[in-house]
Parts: C-alpha cells; structure tokens; sequence
C-alpha cells in the first residue's frame, strides 16, 4: 500500500505580514492569497522493519534510522519531516512509534517566497491522515501545521500559507486577535478566473541563483525583523502595516467585480508599503528586475512571499503577455499561473 498527497503551494496578493502572530494578536489581519498548480508532495510506505525512511528529493537530504522505538527522531537536518512524525505519534498514535518509508518533493525550491515550507508539513500531515484514519477537518489541519512549524519548531513565519495549502482556491482570510482563523473563499466566475489567469506570470528572480538555504535564511531575517519592527511599534512600520490590512480588503473587492485596474494599482501600493516593513524586503538587484518587468509589458509587479527575491508575481494586460514573457526569459524563468481549488488531497494506491 502507498499513501500519497499533495498540497498546492500559494501567491499572496495582499496583507502579507498582518498573518504575523505579533501582529494579529494585537490589530487582527487580513490576507488575501490565492492556490496555484504547484504542489508539495509526499508519498508514505508501510512498512514492518522496524525502521523509518525519508528522502526529500527537492533538497536532496535523507534519514535511515536503525529502530524506531528512539523517540522524539532529532537531527539537525529534515526538521519539518521529523517535527511531523513526532507530533503526530505523540498525540494521535499513543506514543507508539510507526515504521514507514516517506519520500517527498516540490515544484518549488524552498524559500522561493510561495509558502513550500509550510504546504509541505500540510502534504505530509494530509498523508499521515489518510493513513491513519485520523479524520481531521480542513482547520484542524492547517492549525497543526502551524502550530508545529512555529511553536514546536519555533520557525519564524505567520499562518496564512499553511491554510491556503489546505483550503485551496482563492481566499480572503481573517486573522483575528484571539488566535481564531476564517477563511473566506471567494465565488468567483469562470471569466474571472480565466481572465485573472491570463493576466498573470511568475518570474523566478536573478536573485535565485543564490542557493535555496540563503533565500530561506533571507526570507527569516525579513520576518524576524517585521516582527521586531511591530513588537516595538515602530511608526513607519505600523502605518505601513495598517495600510497593508487595508489593501487586503480593497483588492478583494476589486477581484470580486473584475476591477483590473483598481487590482493593479492596488498591487503597486502593496509593494511599497511592504519595502517600508522591513529593510531587507528590497535590493538594487531585484528593483532593477522590476523595473525590466514595467519596461516590457508589466503594469504592476511584487514579491510573492517575505522579499529579498524568489518569485515575482507580474501583472499584465494579456496582450502584452508574450513580450513580458520574452524579455522575462532572457534573464530568468517564467512560469504560467493555474489557480489550484482543490486545497490537499490524499489517495492511496494499493500494490498488486
């Protein structure tokens, strides 16, 4: 038997950073993100050697223990994969450890700014609820995701990616003070998100050259210091932040009636007040791709994540789509975007 998954990763729109809990907690936030067609995957096998086997194949690192009874499984290395397992076995199997062999992969590099570290704890928690029959529902998911990611593992980050890799689909979420998540998902029309689609383009940065664990430790320090920055209220930092949350609300409006050009404009001012949260969220390097992106057909551009680089969402007038997508290509990659409203999903497969 093989127990498979997926969860689709996401592009932010707006209100990046008011997921933060050192924010939220205090003002409430509001995001609005929509799920894309790239994915997370994991795969679990069964097994009965009394050993556990993991192979993340989009980093290339890998565990082989010898036994499973040593618990909790430490390392330095996999932390997502082992802080899953041992979650899992301390509050949903009594304790008693399981003998598997787990292979996962991304369409994505980490810290490419579309929420792979988190879609990938959803994948592998999807499939430990298949396999285990646990019957969670879609929140509690996506509230153990990010409970283990950010106080079991104590990694930096706010909670919208793990929910839109559970939920799927494009979405208006409301994080409000008490900790108390709503996701709103939006009605949106075939024309709308046909025309919403072919407006859009992914540009992996020049910055990407750098390898994923540098991007990964870029995206951190930006979050860490957005976090100090709200932790001490600091003016230009909380008025940039209000107007973020107002933004998010804003654009979802304008989604919702097919306002392009009130969600271009909306994207150009979301962009500068995100450079005004953190000084690390911006570079001459990656401005002067932006600015090569307006030249060629982009009417409006921002970093789909912390900053720093990874992906670029560019909007565009379709009509210019191919020119955008030339002079793109000529220094990076280009990606299409599919929207994803399947959230994560689990099969399994049963061997012959």
């Amino acid at each position: 038997m093989e127990i498979r998954s997926r969860a689709p990763l996401r592009i932010g729109f707006a209100g990046g950073g008011t997921d933060l809990e050192s924010y939220s907690s205090k003002y409430g936030g509001c995001v609005l993100n929509a799920a894309i067609s790239m994915y997370a995957y994991c795969t679990i096998y069964p097994s009965d050697d009394n050993r556990i086997k993991i192979q993340a194949y989009d980093n290339k690192n890998s565990i082989d223990t010898k036994s499973v009874s040593e618990l909790p499984i430490t390392g330095d290395h996999l932390i997502l994969h082992r802080g899953v397992y041992n979650y899992i076995v301390k509050h949903f199997n009594n304790g008693k450890p399981l003998s598997f062999f787990m292979c996962t992969s991304n369409d994505a590099p980490v810290g490419s700014g579309l929420g792979t570290s988190s879609t990938m704890m959803v994948a592998i928690i999807e499939a430990f609820d298949k396999w285990l029959r646990l019957g969670l529902t879609d929140y509690q998911k996506a509230q153990i995701a990010y409970d283990i990611e950010r106080k079991e593992l104590n990694l930096a980050g706010g909670k919208q990616d793990q929910y839109a890799a559970v939920f799927g689909g494009f979405n208006f979420m409301e994080f409000r003070k008490d900790g108390s998540v709503i996701v709103n998902s939006l009605n949106l029309t075939r024309q709308r998100i046909l025309e919403l689609e072919s407006s859009m383009l992914l540009f992996y940065s020049g910055i990407s050259r750098k390898s994923a664990e540098m991007q990964l430790e870029l995206a951190k320090n930006i979050i860490k210091d957005e976090i100090k920055n709200t932790s001490a209220a600091r003016r230009d930092t909380m008025k940039a932040m209000q107007k973020i949350k107002k933004n998010a609300a804003f654009m979802k409006d304008c989604v919702l009636i097919g306002d392009f050009d009130g969600i271009k404009q909306s994207f150009r001012e979301a962009w500068e007040n995100k450079k005004k949260t953190s000084a690390f969220v911006s570079n001459a390097e990656l401005e002067k791709i932006i600015a090569r992106a307006l030249e060629n057909g982009a009417e409006a551009v921002k970093v789909s994540g912390a900053g720093g680089g990874g992906f670029l969402l560019m909007l565009c007038n379709p009509v210019n789509r191919q020119k955008l997508q030339n002079s793109m290509e000529e220094i990076g990659k280009v990606y299409p975007v599919k929207l994803s409203f399947a959230g994560a999903e689990s099969w399994i497969v049963e061997n012959k």
